[in-house]
């Protein structure tokens, strides 16, 4: 699976608002969809990639070496999910909104672990 296909089928998980694939050694996303007035990915990508580091960051010097597989961010309306790319030796991460009143956290998570195990970039 590409990006672009990738993207697309971020995008049909129930309740998705947009999505992004984001290298957060750079910040610089790899491509977009969805979003819009209320949802600027760009400024989500680079924001997500400072919450990705700091992460990062925290668990080497908990000296923990088990690596991260989601992070989840809950808001009164959204969820934010950030899957960390497996085979990109965590540099890149998938990122999806979703509205909270149509989305189910655990399809959500479910379907970007399949998006992760079939993307090639």
């Amino acid at each position: 699976m590409n990006i672009e296909s990738a993207l697309k089928e971020t995008m049909a998980i129930d309740g998705a608002l947009g999505a992004a694939l984001v290298d957060y050694e750079s910040g610089m996303s790899l491509g977009t969809i969805g979003g819009g007035q209320e949802l600027d990915l760009e400024i989500a990508a680079a924001g997500n990639t400072e919450v990705v580091r700091a992460k990062v960051r925290t668990l080497a010097t908990l000296g923990i070496t088990d690596g991260i597989e989601d992070i989840l961010i809950t808001l009164g309306t959204q969820y934010h999910l950030i899957r960390l790319i497996s085979g990109s030796h965590g540099s890149l991460f998938l990122y999806l909104a979703l509205d909270r009143s149509r989305a189910n956290l655990a399809l959500a998570r479910h379907g970007l672990k399949r998006i992760d195990n079939e993307l090639t970039v």
